[in-house]
């Protein structure tokens, strides 16, 4: 099969990535072979692939925001059959036996292993995912509109947990990506006021179409004080300017699982009055259950920018250099593998 692998981590601007022939993977017992159908294009992607994140598997597969079919099962596996749609998301396993794992806070495991990163994940024709990780998709919603609500929607909506956002809240966005537009989304649809700071005048443009009460800079002060804000954009910068955006008692969340570093905080001005700052590791496999049932429900869909599999390198660059709003979806328009 054709596959993309992180041949030597740098610059993406450099081609870090080649486009090669792999073997068909085979399914291990407790996997799914998937056929992928679509692809999400992540920023972690793109750590990966420059090196912000060191390599876990030399020559990984990047990619999991992946829809796909199955058509192949492993030994003990249950609950899937030939021909279902999954998803395959971030998370592809844990230990199941430690004490964060036991206590429900499986992201924490230190035993966890991530799709495209240790194992081979969607930028190829098939992956494989343990069963107990997959996601069950509908048959009625296209796989480009599902495929980055598999990591960006699942990820947002868990640092929008992390923000713990009080009822008709205020909230603040820093970045506006693929992540951000959905998480302003479920955030508008259960009532909460959103503001959002971006340098990209196209997020700010989606993000008054989508219904933020206001959309800035990214430095730029709010129109009021915030009670919860998260920030995506992966600039330790903008994480003073966003505490002082925030009111008394406020949370910062910041989503991203690269950050450049911080400068010093200033105690008075961005931490006093009981402002917190909160870490997102991850997500669990229920976080995933819970964002697909709500997006489901309040109709949360993705703006998508469609790339064939073979210009993968070419949608990390335009996500580096901020050329579209929204996500950017590779197809798998290859013919299947017999």
């Amino acid at each position: 099969m054709r596959a993309w692998a992180v041949a030597e981590p740098g610059p993406v601007e450099r081609d870090p990535l080649r486009f090669v022939e792999k073997p068909l993977p085979t399914p291990r017992r407790g996997e799914l072979l998937v056929h992928v159908l679509a692809c999400g294009v992540c920023r972690t992607d793109l750590h990966i692939s420059e090196g912000d994140l060191p390599v876990h598997r030399p020559g990984v597969t990047p990619g999991h925001e992946v829809v796909g079919v199955v058509v192949a099962r492993g030994g003990a596996v249950s609950g899937f059959a030939i021909g279902d749609r999954v998803g395959v998301a971030w998370l592809r396993r844990t230990c199941g036996t430690c004490a964060y794992c036991v206590r429900g806070a499986e992201n924490l495991c230190p035993a966890s292993e991530y799709t495209g990163w240790d194992a081979d994940g969607g930028y190829a024709q098939y992956t494989t995912v343990p069963a107990d990780f997959a996601h069950p998709l509908p048959d009625d919603v296209d796989e480009v509109a599902l495929a980055p609500l598999l990591c960006a929607g699942i990820i947002g909506y868990r640092a929008l947990r992390r923000a713990a956002l009080p009822p008709g809240g205020r909230l603040g966005l820093y970045g506006f990506g693929g992540s951000a537009h959905l998480c302003a989304q479920l955030a508008l649809a259960q009532g909460a006021t959103v503001h959002v700071l971006t340098r990209d005048p196209a997020a700010r443009r989606l993000a008054l179409e989508l219904g933020a009460a206001s959309a800035r800079g990214a430095y730029d002060a709010p129109p009021e004080p915030l009670d919860s804000a998260i920030l995506f954009a992966p600039v330790g910068d903008l994480v003073p300017v966003a505490l002082r955006a925030l009111d008394r008692g406020g949370v910062l969340s910041v989503a991203g699982i690269h950050l450049s570093d911080t400068p010093p905080l200033h105690y008075e001005r961005e931490l006093f009055y009981e402002k917190e700052l909160r870490s997102v590791t991850s997500n669990t496999r229920e976080d995933g259950r819970e964002f697909l049932r709500l997006a489901a429900r309040h109709g949360v869909r993705a703006t998508t920018h469609v790339y064939p599999l073979a210009q993968a390198q070419h949608a990390l660059r335009d996500l580096k250099a901020g050329r579209f709003d929204g996500a950017a979806v590779l197809v798998n328009d290859l013919p299947p593998v017999h």
